[in-house]
């Protein structure tokens, strides 16, 4: 396969695997608040990477690296777990609604400051793109009813937003890592750890999660979050960051199919629409000059 076969298959699971994301964390969090799930779902997420270094027997290439490019990829996973630890507190302060849209706003940043840190060129379709991109992802999410998003929590939203700046930094940093995508996430995964047990300590308890809550976070911090983070990173080295960003914006139109799917949650016009703007976005996106 070549380069932009690969990457164009790595976003598509990446996709996928992140449009899951809100049905499993809403099943999983019956009996944690967001502290205790964000910790275990990270360590998961580390011990899952780990052994998929065990594997591939690369886990001792891990100390080849200077203490610079380990400290830089332990900064690239504290943005990584600031991103989701603003995000919880998002959904705990604000209306559900409103933080999602402050939420996709990751991709929109990606494009933004990829010219500043990789160089990369902005073009009128890539604005477009994140144009309709956002446009569909904010009527899914409204169900039409744009009028009644009225972003009553400017705190909590302000924060959810400098999270999804973080997360979308961390995307745009790691094309500068020089190390392989295993070794790296890895990394992120063991410094979010970190993070999130020290935010453990500091904000809530220690308690395991019920028999009922494991199968939820085990998916979640193995597949949803650990292995989705090799496919992301890859992808971004294999394609322009501005490019591949507005694809992420048919994640929330797949993550409302799969709500109605297994929640039975209700259709409404608006998923429609929603879809095909992001779909316009997509074609716009992938559209090559003659």
């Amino acid at each position: 396969m070549s380069n932009s076969s690969k990457g164009a298959l790595y976003v598509a699971l990446c996709i996928t695997l992140w449009s899951l994301i809100p049905i499993f964390a809403k099943l999983g969090q019956s009996n944690l608040d967001h502290h205790q799930y964000l910790f275990f779902s990270s360590l998961l997420s580390f011990l899952a990477l780990l052994g998929v270094g065990y594997y591939r027997r690369e886990l001792g290439n891990f100390w080849r690296y200077s203490l610079q490019t380990l400290l830089f990829l332990a900064f690239l996973g504290f943005l990584d777990f600031f991103y989701y630890w603003l995000l919880y507190f998002g959904y705990k302060e604000a209306q559900g609604l409103e933080v999602l849209v402050f939420q996709y706003s990751w991709p929109i940043f990606i494009v933004i400051l990829s010219p500043w840190f990789l160089g990369e060129k902005l073009s009128m379709k890539h604005a477009l793109s994140l144009l309709f991109g956002f446009l569909g992802v904010a009527v899914v999410l409204s169900q039409g009813k744009m009028s009644e998003i009225e972003f009553s929590n400017f705190k909590a939203l302000f924060l959810v937003l400098l999270g999804a700046f973080s997360f979308a930094l961390f995307s745009v940093l790691s094309k500068r890592v020089s190390a392989k995508a295993l070794h790296a996430v890895t990394l992120y995964f063991l410094s979010a750890t970190l993070y999130s047990s020290l935010a453990l300590s500091l904000f809530s308890s220690w308690e395991m999660p019920s028999w009922g809550d494991w199968p939820f976070i085990l998916v979640n911090g193995i597949f949803l979050n650990g292995i989705s983070y090799l496919f992301w990173v890859e992808a971004l080295r294999l394609g322009d960051a501005s490019k591949v960003a507005p694809f992420l914006f048919f994640i929330p139109p797949l993550s409302a199919f799969w709500l109605i799917l297994f929640l039975d949650e209700p259709w409404v016009w608006a998923y429609g629409v929603g879809l095909m703007l992001v779909i316009l976005s997509g074609i716009i996106n992938a559209r090559r000059k003659r």
